[in-house]
């Protein structure tokens, strides 16, 4: 009599067949993401910074801070490219790996990029209406300049988890489980490279803005090396009188209290004057009622050591 049950399913072999669907999909995804990738590369390259070295628009250091190694990224994704398509995804990463160094280097002159973008719009014209014409190409699909820019650190972030994903999803019995997983692990840590390099770009925004609000001898250079933390209003309660609001601008090391300076300032509306520097290491806080999370906030003690 025939066995009408049907057959005992493996959970081996199912777990297999899982990874083997999510790898598939993901090196699918891997490869028609780079083609893209690819080509906006190429024609940032083509349309922006081959025409400009031609023509002179731009000074050689000039188009270097503008673009960094955006060639030289280019030509990495032409690399890696045939071996995504010849399915050698382990070989193709494992070799590709050198080349993230490159991203490294772009992430640290992505600020000094911005800043040489906007400074050209401004006071060249002829940049100006070079960039204008480029951006109307049909190929570029409306998008500007601007946001072709951090394409290579938007493209970093896809690596890291398109590869971490594949690595994942490869047997520990592949050939190429060893080259995906070494590869894996450098993207993530050149990802954290790049982190660190944006937050102390953005650190430096910080501390030049604080730094412009603020006046006086006190204050004068002090934001240098620091960390910026967070800056608000607080109302300072003196022995005798009524509160006063005051600026608090909290670093890593030290906080600062500011006084506003008058609406009718001839020279410094809309600044602060510095009256006095807490270092952190030499003070105590003490909350002597409420919390600053409830409605009437609280009352804080901040003293010397």
């Amino acid at each position: 009599m025939e066995n009408l049950c049907p057959r005992t399913r493996c959970p081996v072999q199912e777990q297999r067949a899982r990874w083997e669907r999510k790898r598939a999909c993901t090196a699918r995804e891997l490869l028609e993401t780079e083609r893209r990738y690819q080509e906006q590369l190429g024609l940032v390259a083509t349309y922006f910074v081959g025409i400009l070295r031609a023509k002179g628009t731009l000074r050689p250091p000039e188009l270097q801070a503008l673009f960094g190694p955006w060639e030289l990224i280019y030509g990495a994704s032409q690399e890696l490219l045939p071996y995504l398509e010849g399915g050698h995804w382990g070989q193709g990463l494992e070799g590709f790996c050198p080349h993230l160094e490159l991203y490294t280097q772009f992430a640290a002159n992505a600020e000094m990029s911005w800043t040489t973008l906007q400074k050209q719009l401004k006071k060249s014209k002829r940049f100006r209406r070079f960039v204008r014409l480029q951006e109307g190409r049909p190929e570029f699909g409306g998008l500007q300049l601007q946001d072709l820019l951090p394409l290579p650190l938007q493209r970093l972030q896809q690596y890291e988890n398109l590869v971490i994903a594949l690595a994942e999803n490869t047997s520990p019995n592949s050939p190429d489980h060893q080259q995906l997983t070494r590869a894996a692990r450098l993207v993530s840590e050149t990802i954290q490279t790049v982190h660190a390099i944006g937050q102390k770009q953005k650190n430096g925004q910080h501390l030049r803005r604080v730094q412009a609000l603020l006046g006086g001898r006190q204050a004068k250079g002090f934001t240098s090396g620091r960390w910026f933390l967070r800056q608000g209003w607080l109302l300072v309660v003196p022995p005798r009188g009524e509160p006063r609001p005051r600026m608090f601008f909290l670093f890593s090391d030290v906080l600062l209290m500011a006084k506003p300076r008058p609406p009718l300032h001839l020279l410094q509306s809309g600044t602060f004057a510095c009256r006095a520097l807490y270092p952190m290491a030499q003070c105590q806080l003490h909350r002597v009622f409420g919390h600053s999370g409830g409605p009437c906030g609280g009352l804080l003690s901040f003293a010397p050591l």
